[in-house]
């Protein structure tokens, strides 16, 4: 009841700080808001629980009713997600992801540097095609069990959590904010980059932070000792052939569907349902791995997450809260454009640190929307800087996902998060910056 009760007090709190500046309606969303991020953030009632109550709070508060409400919980975006999820689903069930782990932590020296950047790096692409909290959840074991030095766990800790953070911006799926930013393109027109071209876009971004990170993370345990690691890559049997080759069809099915403007134009194929498909695959006799009852490690509640972060979003542009806003803050518009990216990345990642980034996203996408729409592409490319930004938080555990999972293991202080953190926010929003005004 004290976490309801505080929850409860943060909301009427930015309710009555926002009144003197907004409508009543806009001071009643932005308080509902805090008092959703508040319950997300404190833990009172379970996650997928907090991200319904906005089908109940937007009409009984006559911010959205409840037909307006409700259609977000299930956008089109959502069944990429799930057809993902049961993907990756049949990966941890028949051991795959075994066998990439012990593949990847086999091409780096057993040293306490290297160690740092096999965790990173591992983490980095697994979270590129699994979600990244899931990654974290499966490397956090091998993390503490590498080593009795507190220092040097500290370090391969925060490796994993930062690297799944760096390598879940790699696709749409690996991170919440990809999907919310894709969904919001969509549901107000705009093109939106696909699979293929997402990858191409965002892949520099996550080159230029792996070695960064990682060496930040090493320099003052470069000369701990550790003890020596089995790297034993464990032998493939049919089953996990079967998954590799099923795998490796829908990689090139989405490599050939991505159109390469001017000069090709792809198949044409909604990527959504392809994902869907070739999760609903997973299931068929003699081809998938899954029955019915594995479907109870679906995240339901990140799925109810995504529901209310796109309520969020429409609210604040239906209700002309995110015009009011962006109004208020009309100046970044007239900045040069470099300059408009590295602060809009500046605010974002350190705004989400107090926050979880897809709350952050879900309310930052339709502000900046309001000014960005008459830039033409530049404005696709200022919302995905903040949408990346949003991922690259790493100062606290509220933050993102990882972070959060690492935190738990009760083996990191904040303080030591914060600290080694700041560094690398400030590289994540210098790169997105930099990438976003010169390659996107």
């Amino acid at each position: 009841m004290k976490g309801l009760g505080i929850g409860a007090a943060i909301g009427i709190l930015f309710f009555l700080i926002a009144l003197p500046f907004f409508s009543a309606q806009h001071a009643m969303l932005i308080g509902i808001v805090a008092l959703l991020v508040a319950l997300w953030t404190n833990g009172a009632l379970p996650l997928g629980v907090v991200s319904l109550l906005p089908i109940i709070l937007f009409p009984a508060l006559g911010i959205l009713d409840v037909k307006a409400v409700a259609p977000n919980y299930s956008k089109t975006i959502i069944f990429l997600f799930i057809g993902g999820f049961m993907m990756a689903i049949a990966v941890e069930k028949i051991g795959l992801h075994k066998y990439f782990s012990a593949k990847l932590l086999s091409f780096f020296p057993n040293t306490a540097t290297g160690i740092i950047y096999a965790l990173s790096v591992t983490a980095a692409l697994l979270s590129a095609i699994l979600s990244n909290t899931t990654i974290t959840l499966m490397l956090l074991p091998i993390g503490l069990y590498l080593t009795q030095n507190t220092k040097l766990k500290v370090r391969f800790l925060l490796a994993i959590a930062y690297g799944a953070s760096i390598g879940g911006i790699i696709t749409p799926i690996g991170t919440p904010p990809n999907m919310l930013l894709l969904g919001f393109l969509e549901e107000h027109g705009v093109e939106a980059p696909s699979f293929g071209e997402w990858i191409l876009l965002v892949s520099p971004v996550a080159l230029a932070m792996l070695p960064a990170i990682p060496y930040i993370l090493s320099r003052s345990v470069k000369n701990e000792s550790v003890h020596e690691i089995d790297t034993t890559i464990p032998m493939l049997d049919n089953t996990q052939r079967r998954l590799i080759w099923i795998l490796s069809a829908l990689a090139l099915l989405l490599l050939i569907n991505t159109p390469i403007k001017p000069y090709y134009s792809g198949l044409g194929l909604n990527e959504k349902l392809i994902l869907l498909g070739f999760g609903l695959l997973m299931f068929f006799p003699k081809i998938g791995f899954l029955t019915w009852e594995d479907t109870r490690d679906l995240p339901y509640e990140i799925i109810f997450l995504f529901g209310a972060g796109f309520t969020i979003a429409a609210a604040f542009t239906k209700t002309g809260l995110a015009a009011d806003i962006a109004h208020k803050i009309a100046f970044i518009s007239q900045m040069p454009l470099f300059w408009m990216f590295l602060l809009v990345a500046l605010f974002v990642s350190f705004s989400t640190e107090v926050t979880s980034n897809t709350a952050l996203t879900s309310i930052a996408l339709p502000i900046f929307y309001e000014f960005a729409k008459d830039m033409g592409h530049e404005g696709v490319v200022l919302m995905m800087v903040a949408t990346i930004a949003a991922s690259y938080a790493f100062m606290l555990p509220i933050a993102t996902p990882p972070n959060a999972i690492v935190m738990s293991s009760r083996v990191i202080k904040v303080g030591e998060m914060a600290r080694i953190g700041v560094f690398a926010n400030f590289i994540g929003v210098f790169v997105v910056a930099v990438v976003g005004y010169f390659l996107w």
